[in-house]
């Protein structure tokens, strides 16, 4: 079955999502929106990735599952800490840990993925009580690199499953397509998008995995926007701006992106037009979260990621005219 046009109860759905966690353009103090990071670097020390997000005056972390494994069954604990610390999850990305299944292309595998995934979210995610979307990546590719149909759209039939029951926690289930991922493509996305149904998935644009995957951000935004549950901000190199094809190479450790990710400023920035989206963003009132998904791997010799956070947040201020910190205004844990 295809789900091709947003339904009116999509639209509801996702609006009471945003009001459960008081994402709203009045309590960003101005700001449409609100800035986070990834605390994919920190590994299990998710606190210190809280500490840094105080100092500099972002309201939010996204940490994924392997930041959390001490918390996985005591997620106010977490909650207290950040709330003390007047930092929010922005959401908590999926994969990371042990007993936890990410495949949706093999059908021996896919219905335990449906199932750790729903559960992570009702458990984990949901007593934040504040988070209204789950980020989620989609698993790796099948033996031998290339994807067919019929996996696609049995993954999109495991999103379906998933964010059925997502959507009744008061959470979009919002998939990245990601290169070396199982979707990664213009065409892997648009049929993924075809065949999930808008009331129950959205997805999670990644600026520097879209053109990494030859596909232009502002099309898909434009293209898909009613659905988009979340923005990371990440730079590719600048060669490659309007780049139609999968850049990476098929195999070894940059084929997930590494060694290709840029900061937001620097020499060979620019794949990304972000002033661009910036404006696109505001003028529709976009009221998510912006997340920098950065990794050690952007990371400079000699320098750390606290940092490196610190040269792309001077970029927010100095070039995108928006202060992270404004939007902590009104803005406590629930």
């Amino acid at each position: 079955m295809s789900f091709t046009t947003p339904s009116r109860r999509h639209f509801i759905l996702g609006a009471s999502a945003a009001a459960m966690a008081g994402i709203t353009p009045a309590a960003a103090a101005g700001l449409p929106f609100r800035y986070a990071f990834s605390a994919i670097s920190w590994k299990e020390d998710v606190e210190e990735a809280v500490n840094v997000a105080q100092r500099l005056g972002f309201p939010g972390v996204e940490p994924f599952r392997h930041n959390v494994l001490r918390y996985l069954d005591r997620p106010l604990a977490l909650k207290k800490y950040m709330d003390d610390r007047n930092v929010r999850m922005a959401t908590c990305s999926n994969g990371g840990g042990p007993n936890f299944t990410t495949n949706f292309f093999d059908p021996a595998k896919v219905d335990q993925s449906v199932k750790d995934h729903i559960a992570f979210a009702r458990d984990f995610i949901k007593p934040f009580g504040y988070c209204n979307h789950f980020k989620m990546n989609m698993g790796p590719r099948p033996p031998g690199y290339d994807t067919n149909d019929e996996q696609i759209k049995r993954c999109a039939d495991a999103m379906n499953r998933i964010g059925r029951e997502t959507i009744k926690m008061g959470l979009r289930l919002a998939p990245h397509p990601h290169v070396n991922s199982l979707v990664q493509t213009q065409h892997e996305v648009d049929l993924l998008m075809k065949e999930t149904n808008p009331d129950w998935v959205w997805m999670t644009a990644d600026t520097a995995h879209l053109v990494l995957g030859g596909i232009d951000p502002m099309e898909l935004l434009t293209t898909y926007w009613p659905r988009i549950a979340e923005i990371h901000y990440k730079d590719a190199p600048r060669n490659l701006r309007g780049n139609r094809k999968v850049a990476v190479p098929r195999s070894g450790p940059e084929a997930g992106g590494h060694g290709w990710f840029r900061s937001m400023v620097g020499p060979d920035s620019g794949g990304v037009d972000f002033p661009r989206i910036q404006k696109f963003l505001i003028d529709k009132k976009y009221n998510g979260w912006v997340t920098l998904d950065y990794d050690a791997s952007m990371v400079p010799p000699g320098s750390n990621m606290e940092a490196f956070l610190i040269t792309n947040k001077k970029y927010l201020v100095d070039t995108l005219k928006v202060d992270p910190k404004a939007s902590l205004s009104g803005f406590r844990g629930s």
